[in-house]
């Protein structure tokens, strides 16, 4: 008996092992890629459903121990492949993973480097190029609008060719830049001329060669990596302080060739005159009558002066006997002006069809991967005339494994390729502006920029007849024919990488990229231009004018015949103005990467490398003065010309050379323990020839510490997979830099030739000055950051958040200081400033409804960011205060605007303000004092927005016989910053110009002044009176006073887009295309939000002139096909 109760009691305890023995099982087997049959290391094994996994070894090996005996499936997930999985099973594995493109979201691209996303520890966005391209719209970086937290991009003018003003968590600089750094396949793409922020705003000529990526075809742009951070940029050292984006162009994969086609056609609509607050040609003509009234539109200030229109004309035909000096062939005359309502948009604007074709041919095998694309746009321009563009690319990249690797052999892989661009583009001629530092104006001479014109001429004028200006005939479309830019911009760039494997771990990699760009501008001012004309006005054979003679600041005067009399010189012919810009930029890059996965727990990544760039600029200008573009070219250059060149120390001809070399030595260790803790370290030692000779400002070290926890993978969080998909900290902390503006140069004494001054100019002679002395520790502006980050996830995935917030000291940033003057230079530019700055930034994904085909998904982005100036101490001017687009002055933040207090309207309706002394005055006011200045001027704000972002939403419903349709609404918002209104007030007017309906309220009546802020209309008298200068002085005041001030904030209807995809099996029935899709965008629709001070004026849109035009509303229609 008891022997068989030992028995019973065995068999119990057996029969528990062996159940117990039968809950957890040992997984094994190795994991491949498809493509080339390589094993993939690294890759994320995981029991679905659990947190129980590992990582596969060098030879994509791994095994998983206690297994639970009822789990079904093993998932496997690895950077740049899609997630592939398996039965589980006791018996080895065979897993083959595919190459996807629409994973890439997991992969983190830093241009030298990828990094899977769950091991990197930086703040970073990735923007899938597909996604954020804006169809109609050719230049790249304006698809970054909204699509990034952190990111700020403002279209201050949309001519093609522009840069837009894009800054990464704002300003990190006073006087430089502060843009990020663009990299296009692991190559820095520097810029072929240094434009600064003003610069962008400006509207002058060399804008159009600001963007450093306009001859990138958007069609070729897999993606783009934004990196923010210390962590994610300090890879690039003294290159990053103001972010990087890195761009990913497209490859060739292994499969069948595949060809693609997408052809874009675009239309812009004309802009109406119902969206601005101008007035139309009777409200005008009511103002002309004022005029003539006030003594501004009599004969004899109209029949010889400067400028003049429909009483100019009207006179001049009464002088020449075609038309009666009666009141009522006068009033006849003016009544058909006043009811002509020309409707110059109509005249000037074009909505003539835009077109954008691109084809591109990819494919490869196991061992060789190809792609090639070219591209034509063929832009007739948005003006009638003289805006067109014609642009070609092409790109090219190969890949070819000299030696396969399989199976854990060498692998020798080379990597070639090529880009290249052409484009010539027409644009108005255009000089560049100027401050009148007196009395504040700013001024373009000769500007004849088609929306400035319609903005600011009368309605009331004939568009056939000619009329006067600077003391000349002159027909905007005449001149738009006759005066010209003519621009030509060609690039090359060249790349070859090695890639050596001895073993798996290990990849040893070098890099060599060369590219070339030259730029020529042609500004071609033709012998009828009304530009050559005024330099022959009033001594003219066939019009010598005495009057006229004697007051044109274009004519010269020999200052050696005290008898001379006033003289053209340019008596015959035309100007040519050409620039040429060539640069030539070589990178070398040699690195080494090791990567391991020890005992399934421990993953390290390091990496070692040097590189070195070479970049080298040559600019050369002249002037073919008297060039006769109606003679055959004939150049016929007077000798009072040169002379007045001599004695105005003014070149004819320049050429300027730089050459910018740049060494560093890097490296970056990642370590990451169970897929769960993660530190991140990275050091470079970073020198540049254009910093001080001494060591310490010549070389500097930055680096980067960081580090991320995901909570995901804890056992404790097993529980919350149903609804917590992902939690992750990240946290960060580095030093980086930047060269500092590139127009300081004076690390080196600064050597300059002049014409000293003499009685007679037969006595000058040329002379070698010091422009500026040696600055030997002229170094690097740096910026210390901190960034701390939460990545969280809910609903597997449904919906994503992103959460970031920082801050910033930059110290060492180049200002401009004033010395006791030892040396011979009282002010000098160094390292003397410092600003603070920080920001939160917020991103939200979600996936709204997703059943039966249909799915809505929403893409929210918030940022915000702040600086201040700490530290700088300049000597600044009012007029520096006030014009422009804000300036530096400590205490506030980096471009502020500065106002005059506003003080009411005189007895008289004339404009005050609060002067410097505190006193209400009509014009004695001081532009160019420097002492007390935030004592009598009024702070507004900073002008770049402080807060931005974008809501975006999309609708789609995919049918698998119907095809697939989508509808995306996107908006964009920013605000927390300041518009100055468009300074239209001034003490005269001309019959050209055109005034807004401001005018309305304006000042009539003694007492006036207490219900309206609108100026009166000064008389002749009150101009004698006061004087001319003290009343222009006024008005500028008052367009730089607190009533002309706007509130920045606005909400745009960025694009409303529908696109249609067919079906597949619509399209296997026609045997050659596998893929159809049409595309209709609306982009720029309108503004859903904006100051109602505005008036139709866009908040993000400088009205500067020259080449400047506003974003503009436009449809696109787009046809892609796949064969």
């Amino acid at each position: 008996m008891k022997r068989n109760l030992l028995l019973m009691f065995a068999f119990l305890l057996a029969s528990i092992g062996i159940a117990s023995a039968q809950q957890t099982i040992t997984v094994t087997g190795t994991v491949v890629a498809e493509s080339d049959g390589q094993p993939v290391a690294g890759a994320y094994v995981l029991v679905n459903g659990t947190t129980i996994g590992t990582i596969t070894d060098a030879e994509g090996r791994f095994g998983i121990k206690a297994v639970p005996a009822d789990a079904k499936e093993i998932i496997v997930t690895f950077l740049g492949m899609s997630t592939a999985s398996a039965k589980v099973s006791t018996e080895p594995l065979h897993i083959v993973m595919h190459e996807d493109a629409s994973v890439l979201e997991g992969v983190v691209v830093t241009g030298m480097q990828k990094m899977d996303k769950r091991l990197f520890t930086g703040s970073t966005a990735k923007v899938d190029a597909e996604k954020a391209k804006l169809d109609g719209v050719p230049e790249i970086s304006r698809a970054l609008e909204g699509r990034a937290s952190g990111v700020s991009v403002q279209n201050v003018s949309g001519t093609f060719g522009t840069a837009p003003k894009i800054r990464v968590r704002g300003a990190t600089s006073i006087y430089g830049s502060s843009k990020p750094l663009w990299v296009v396949d692991g190559v820095i793409m520097e810029d072929v001329v240094e434009v600064d922020a003003d610069q962008l705003s400006s509207g002058d000529a060399t804008t159009l060669i600001s963007s450093a990526i306009a001859g990138l075809n958007s069609d070729d742009i897999e993606s783009f990596q934004i990196l923010k951070d210390g962590s994610a940029t300090s890879i690039y050292g003294a290159r990053a302080m103001a972010g990087v984006i890195v761009v990913t162009t497209k490859k060739g994969s292994a499969g069948r060739s595949r060809i693609s086609y997408t052809g874009e056609f675009t239309t812009r609509l004309v802009p109406s005159y119902a969206e601005f607050n101008i007035m139309n040609s009777q409200e005008q003509m009511s103002i002309y009558r004022e005029l003539e009234q006030k003594g501004w539109l009599n004969y004899a200030n109209i029949a010889n002066a400067s400028e003049s229109g429909i009483y100019g004309k009207m006179y001049n035909m009464i002088t020449n006997g075609t038309l009666l000096n009666t009141e009522a062939s006068k009033n006849a005359y003016l009544r058909e002006a006043e009811y002509r309502n020309t409707d110059w948009f109509d005249l000037l604007f074009s909505n003539a069809l835009q077109q954008n074709h691109s084809v591109s041919i990819s494919g490869g095998t196991d061992r060789s991967q190809n792609y090639f694309s070219m591209s034509v746009l063929n832009d007739p321009g948005q003006f009638v005339n003289r805006s067109s563009v014609s642009r070609y690319t092409f790109n090219g990249n190969t890949s070819y494994d000299i030696l396969s690797g399989k199976k854990g052999a060498e692998q020798l892989t080379v990597k070639l390729a090529a880009q290249g661009s052409w484009r010539n583009q027409e644009a108005p001629g255009s000089l560049n502006r100027t401050t009148d530092v007196v009395t504040g104006e700013v001024k373009r001479d000769f500007d004849i920029n088609p929306f400035s014109y319609a903005m600011n001429t009368s309605r009331c004028l004939d568009p056939n007849i000619n009329y006067t200006r600077f003391y000349t005939g002159f027909n905007i479309f005449d001149e738009l024919e006759y005066n010209y830019n003519d621009i030509q911009v060609t690039e090359l760039m060249f790349r070859g990488e090695l890639e050596y494997r001895p073993i798996k771990e290990l990849r040893m990699s070098g890099l060599i990229s060369s590219r070339l760009s030259h730029t020529k501008r042609q500004h071609n001012v033709m012998d009828k231009a009304n530009q050559a004309n005024a330099y022959r006005a009033g001594v003219d054979a066939q019009d010598d004018n005495s009057t006229i003679r004697d007051n044109n600041p274009l004519l010269y005067t020999d200052p050696d015949n005290e008898l001379a009399l006033p003289e053209s010189v340019l008596p015959k012919g035309g100007i040519k103005y050409q620039y040429d810009d060539n640069m030539r930029s070589n990178t070398f890059r040699f690195m080494t990467q090791y990567n391991n996965v020890f005992n399934d727990l421990h993953t390290l990544n390091g990496m070692v490398g040097t590189e070195y760039s070479s970049v080298r600029r040559t600019a050369t200008n002249w002037t073919g003065w008297g060039y006769q573009f109606d003679n055959g070219g004939i150049t016929y250059t007077p000798y009072l010309w040169l002379k007045q060149m001599n004695e105005e120390n003014t070149e004819y001809f320049g050429e300027s050379y730089t050459l910018t070399n740049t060494l560093a030595y890097y490296g970056q260790v990642n370590y990451n323990f169970d897929q769960r803790y993660t530190l991140n370290g990275t050091f470079r030692y970073e020198g540049t020839n254009r910093l001080g000779k001494s060591r310490q400002s010549r070389w500097l070290p930055t680096w980067n510490i960081s580090g991320a926890y995901d909570l995901t993978n804890e056992k404790f969080m097993e529980g919350t997979k149903s609804w917590l998909s992902q939690v992750k900290l990240r946290g960060s902390y580095s030093l980086t830099a930047d060269t500092g503006p590139a127009w300081v140069t004076n690390a080196e004494a600064i050597f300059m030739t002049q014409n000293t001054w003499r009685p007679f100019t037969s006595a000058a002679e040329s002379s070698i000055y010091i422009s500026s002395l040696a600055n030997s520790e002229l170094t690097y502006e740096k910026k210390h950051e901190w960034n701390v980050g939460l990545d969280l996830s809910f609903l597997k995935d449904r919906i994503a958040l992103t959460f970031d917030v920082y801050g910033r000291n930059n110290y060492d940033l180049i200002g401009r200081t004033y010395t006791q003057g030892a040396g011979g230079e009282i002010a000098k530019y160094a390292n003397v400033a410092d600003m603070e700055s920080n920001g939160v930034e917020l991103g939200l994904s979600t996936v709204n409804i997703e059943e039966n085909g249909f799915k809505w998904s929403s893409d929210f982005i918030f940022s915000k960011a702040k600086n201040k100036i700490t530290s700088l101490e300049v000597a600044s001017r009012a007029v520096d205060l006030v014009t422009g687009l804000g300036y530096a002055i400590e205490g506030y933040p980096v471009r502020s605007i500065f106002s005059y207090q506003f003080a009411g309207l005189n007895s008289e309706g004339l404009p005050q303000v609060y002067n410097e002394r505190g006193e209400k005055t009509v014009g004695d006011v001081n532009l160019q004092e420097t002492e007390n200045l935030k004592d009598f001027l009024v702070y507004e704000g900073p002008s770049d927005p402080t807060f931005y972002g974008s809501f975006n939403n999309t609708f789609s419903y995919k049918s698998k016989n119907w095809g697939s349709l989508s509808l995306d609404l996107f908006l964009t918002y920013a605000g927390g910053n300041v518009v100055r209104l468009d300074p239209v007030f001034s003490y005269a007017y001309s019959d050209l110009s055109a005034l807004p309906r401001d005018f309305k309220n304006r000042w009539m009546i003694p007492g006036d002044e207490a219900v309206t802020a609108i100026p009166a209309i000064a008389s002749k008298s009150q101009v004698d009176r006061y004087g001319s200068t003290a009343m222009r002085t006024a008005y500028n005041a008052y367009n730089y006073s607190t009533e002309r001030i706007a509130n920045g904030d606005f909400i745009r209807l960025k694009e409303v887009a529908l696109t249609y995809t067919m079906p597949d099996g619509w399209l296997k029935k026609t045997s050659f295309i596998n893929r159809a899709s049409v595309k209709f965008a609306a982009t720029n629709l309108c503004l859903l939000y904006a100051d109602k001070k505005l008036n139709g004026q866009d908040p993000e849109f400088i009205n500067s002139g020259g080449v400047a035009a506003p974003i503009t509303k436009q449809f696109t229609a787009t046809v892609r096909l796949g064969f």
